[in-house]
Parts: structure tokens; sequence; C-alpha cells
């Protein structure tokens, strides 16, 4: 109880932590609320059919533009995995921004475990209703 107390009255002497952390909690909750049905609609309905990942390396883009790209993506995915993790604690789409994140980002053994998360009924269900408000087909769940 002491550490609440301590807590609160630490706030309380730093109203810009306050401040920080509503205005992060509305950043990260209306980007989630934004972002997350864009990318789960651009996913193609036979994603997580495969039994590795298919990579889309385009041979018409430069190496380095490339290399780019990837790193962008990875960058924005563990952007995605950190804002999640917030979001566990704050109002948002923890989860679901902790399984997009994921889906951006490259390591091994990534594409296992998208598609151990995936079929869980609630994520896919959820996935699915931000497709259908795209008008977008289903995703087809991965074999057992």
């Amino acid at each position: 109880m002491e550490a609440i107390t301590a807590l609160l009255e630490w706030f309380e002497g730093h109203p810009w932590a306050t401040g920080g952390l509503v205005g992060l909690s509305l950043v990260t909750f209306f980007g989630s609320l934004l972002a997350l049905p864009w990318l789960v609609a651009r996913l193609p309905e036979d994603y997580f059919l495969h039994d590795h990942r298919l990579h889309g390396y385009r041979g018409d883009r430069h190496p380095a533009v490339h290399g780019v790209v990837v790193v962008a993506k990875n960058t924005f995915g563990l952007v995605l995995v950190t804002a999640g993790l917030v979001m566990l604690v704050l109002p948002g789409q923890g989860l679901l921004t902790i399984l997009v994140g994921l889906m951006l980002t490259n390591f091994p053994g990534k594409y296992q475990l998208e598609k151990r998360l995936v079929r869980y009924s609630t994520v896919l269900r959820a996935f699915n209703w931000m497709r259908a408000r795209w008008r977008r087909p289903p995703l087809q769940p991965p074999p057992d």
C-alpha cells in the first residue's frame, strides 16, 4: 500500500509524467485503431496456409532499396510490438498490436509463432472482423 501511495505522490509532484502517459495512451490507442485494420487487410487470405513464410523480394528493386525497406519494416514492427506491450496496461488493442508487429519483423521461428497465435479463435475472429470492414476475404486458418 505504501508503494502505491508513494507512486501517486510522485505523479502529483510530476504533472508532466501524467500528461505524457495520457498522451502516449491516446496516441497508441488511436494509432492502433487506424494502423491495425489497414495492415491486417493487406495480408493475403492464404497467408497462414504455407509451411514456411513466402518472401516478397521483388527482383525489379535495387538490393539497396530492398535493404532499406527491410530495415524500415523491422523498425516499424518493433515499434508496434513495443506499443502493444504498453497497451497491455494502457487502453488499446495490445495483443493484436503485438501480433501485427511480430508479423512485420524478421526473426527465426517467426512464422511458426504467428501460426500458433492465429489458431486462437478470438485472434482469427478479430483479424477477420478487421478484414471484413475493408471488404477483404477472411484469412484462412492454418492447418493443425
